[in-house]
């Protein structure tokens, strides 16, 4: 009789622990290297001290919730490596991480670029639109990306029996 064998640990994992690595490379590369925009800067930009300090407080928040998110995910691996039902596939962790960023990037995209309006992408440029719909299609080619190699994933356990 086959093992049976459960996948969803391991891709939920991948995933949290993707959205908050990929939020973190939004806040270092596009927040502080880049100065490309900060989590309030379409609100309050930070062109005085106190809007900049504003700013500031508010990159940290988001740091830490992604902080949190990575350190769950980090959790939730460790739990799924320690059970004999989930077999470790690179393919599908590695999906999950990339879906998870690219879920991130849709989100928060949608969320604080569109809906709220608290930033975006470009914010010091006239048009800034083509920057946003750029974010979300590379976060949507992530979730593609992703789910492909989730799904090649299935053939490593194949063997072992999971359907």
């Amino acid at each position: 009789m086959a093992e049976h064998l459960h996948r969803t640990p391991l891709i939920a994992a991948g995933v949290l622990m993707g959205a908050g690595l990929g939020g973190f490379v939004d806040g270092i590369v596009l927040h502080q290297i880049l100065q490309w925009h900060n989590m309030l800067s379409a609100k309050y930009p930070p062109d005085t001290l106190f809007t900049a300090k504003a700013n500031m407080y508010w990159d940290g928040i988001f740091h830490a919730a992604v902080w949190v998110m990575t350190a769950v995910g980090l959790r939730m691996l460790w739990a799924a490596g320690r059970r004999p039902d989930v077999p470790w596939s690179g393919r599908t962790f590695g999906g999950a991480l990339v879906m998870g960023w690219g879920l991130f990037n849709v989100i928060e995209g949608i969320i604080d670029h569109q809906l709220l309006g608290l930033h975006h992408v470009r914010e010091y440029v006239d048009d800034k639109l083509p920057w946003d719909v750029g974010f979300l299609a590379f976060g949507a080619l992530q979730i593609l990306v992703g789910w492909l190699l989730i799904k090649a994933g299935r053939a490593d356990t194949a063997v072992r029996g999971e359907l």
